[in-house]
């Protein structure tokens, strides 16, 4: 096992926190310790790694901007603020800025009930999943008036919740009606379902012994974005993986998955691809991956250690038709080594926000012949089929 002489020093221990990212100097101990090391292990007691990590992630190099930002800012009187005025200032904000999303109705158990009001779309600050991120959440996608696979990704919601030991405050069947009925009162035919359970408000304590009783979440969104299925480019990412523990888990951490966006986006691509701790192709930062190899076969990696994508375990179904078609010799759900992954034919991303999309090039390796390639293009046509006209077991219905 490898040493970790290098983080010896208690926390506790040390005298100072440096500020400035870029010291000349940081306290080793410090720094190491505030970053994960679960999966890379050793390597962050290697001199230069941390420092190479926050160089490739921009974070060395925009902290004199960050500082002088903080330094700039002053705060003079504050205002005490009743109720009705920080709603109408809440409502004020909103309206001031543009966003592709829209938020069209929201449910809380707290208040028991639906909300249209965006001002009103709120969650207790002592909620432990605002503080704690002991909540986990799950989404479905709406299509044209139906809920896509709601039953699947509720499924998966509760074995979640389970994991997290946190007990819904209702039953299955009424969960799924409160679902069902939030998207009926959004009028919204197209667009996604985002809903969460939450140990729930009550203080802030680490245990949830103190709160009151959990919490049921959910919201509509509208995206108004236009849909982009053009190939795109991933990186590897330097981000250490979750355990599988917490991988499996569609919990509210997704610090990780946030940080491995950041990090293609800065590095000019469009996602970053996890590796698990045996060096195979692991997944995204919310979405599986999946491969058409030289003799073309569909390969995904196993989910046993990552989340077991709705969207993805739909495609293995939907892929039969392309092998009764000839179009694939067989699919396969195993271990993909990192050459396996860049060698193939085809690569994409597959979820519910991207459904199937073609991945280019991966790192500096160009995929196939570069271009979108012919299997995933049927996928993607598969998948979007299936959402308007697939069978009842994917597809349910909203009463508006």
């Amino acid at each position: 096992m490898a040493s970790l002489s290098c983080f010896n020093t208690p926390i506790s221990g040390t005298s100072q926190v440096p500020l400035k990212l870029g010291d000349q100097s940081p306290n080793p101990h410090v720094t190491s310790r505030n970053l994960s090391f679960w999966r890379l292990g050793s390597r962050f007691c290697q001199p230069g790694f941390v420092e190479s990590y926050l160089r490739r992630s921009n974070v060395l190099k925009n902290s004199n901007q960050v500082e002088a930002s903080i330094n700039c800012t002053q705060i003079s009187d504050v205002p005490l603020l009743s109720c009705s005025e920080a709603i109408e200032r809440l409502r004020t904000i909103r309206e001031s800025y543009k966003s592709k999303q829209q938020y069209l109705a929201m449910y809380s158990s707290i208040f028991g009930g639906i909300t249209t009001d965006p001002a009103a779309m709120v969650i207790p600050m002592d909620d432990h999943m605002v503080h704690r991120g002991h909540g986990v959440f799950d989404t479905a996608a709406i299509m044209d008036g139906y809920l896509y696979e709601l039953d699947q990704h509720l499924d998966r919601f509760l074995r979640s919740a389970i994991m997290a030991k946190i007990k819904p405050p209702f039953d299955r069947e009424t969960i799924r009606r409160i679902l069902i009925q939030t998207v009926s009162a959004s009028k919204c035919r197209k667009g996604s379902l985002r809903y969460w359970l939450s140990a729930g408000p009550g203080d802030f304590q680490l245990s949830p012994a103190g709160c009151h009783q959990s919490a049921l979440y959910a919201i509509v969104i509208q995206d108004q974005s236009p849909s982009d299925h053009k190939g795109i480019k991933v990186v590897t990412t330097l981000i250490p993986i979750k355990p599988p523990q917490f991988a499996i888990m569609k919990s509210v951490n997704y610090l990780p998955n946030a940080l491995t966006k950041m990090e293609a986006e800065e590095n000019g691509g469009y996602a970053a691809i996890w590796l698990d701790n045996d060096g195979f192709i692991a997944e995204g930062p919310n979405m599986n991956v999946a491969f058409v190899t030289k003799e073309k076969e569909l390969l995904m990696p196993r989910f046993d250690k990552i989340l077991s994508g709705c969207t993805a375990s739909r495609v293995l179904v939907l892929a039969e038709s392309l092998v009764s078609e000839g179009k694939l010799q067989g699919i396969r759900v195993g271990d993909v080594t990192l050459e396996e992954g860049k060698r193939a034919d085809e690569m994409m991303l597959i979820g519910s926000g991207v459904l199937v999309r073609s991945v280019l090039q991966w790192d500096e390796q160009i995929i196939g012949d570069g271009k979108e390639g012919p299997v995933s293009e049927a996928l993607l046509n598969l998948v979007m089929e299936d959402m308007k006209s697939g069978p009842s077991t994917v597809r349910v219905p909203v009463p508006y």
